[in-house]
């Protein structure tokens, strides 16, 4: 390969990419990244159509999710990821809450009283976190938002409104640290 032919077909690529960035500015899929650059980050923290977005690579997995936890805001980049009840989950580090990577299913650990002995066990209180497709393609990584109509309780931290009221829970927790 000549050298003007490579730089041709770079030049190419890289104003094929622009503009597929310009048309995938609303309703994606959104390009997020070199694949091998999200593995080895582990954690990426993006912004599309306003909406603020946490890539997670696990075991093999990509997952993206809404960035702040549902229910009270926190930051879910610094949250530990366990397997809980055979789900890989991250634990909101704020509240120690429980989301499931794959479903935005958060899980809590009770007993049930009706039961003669009742004994511990995990249970769920349905989708809380916004869950969003993740694909990749030639080592290109891309993000489609969610498309689910119906309200989401992390939904409520995304936007204008959502960025006041996780600086005020911030603020009330450094008051109780």
């Amino acid at each position: 390969m000549s050298k003007s032919t490579h730089y041709s077909e770079w030049r190419y690529s890289a104003f094929d990419r622009a503009m597929e960035e310009k048309e995938q500015s609303i309703g994606g899929p959104h390009f997020v990244g070199k694949k091998d650059e999200l593995i080895e980050a582990k954690r990426s923290f993006k912004t599309l159509e306003g909406r603020d977005i946490l890539i997670i690579y696990h075991q093999g997995v990509f997952y993206a999710m809404d960035s702040y936890c549902y229910h009270a805001g926190g930051m879910l980049q610094n949250g530990d990821i366990e397997e809980i009840d055979g789900k890989m989950c991250i634990i909101c580090p704020t509240h120690k809450y429980k989301i499931s990577l794959a479903k935005g299913e958060c899980l809590y650990k009770g007993i049930n009283p009706r039961e003669k002995l009742p004994v511990p066990r995990w249970y769920s209180k349905g989708v809380k976190q916004r869950i969003h497709t993740v694909t990749e393609t030639k080592g290109d990584v891309y993000v489609k938002l969610s498309e689910e109509t119906s309200w989401i309780e992390s939904d409520y931290y995304q936007g204008e409104k959502g960025k006041v009221e996780r600086a005020k829970a911030e603020a009330a927790e450094k008051k109780t640290s």
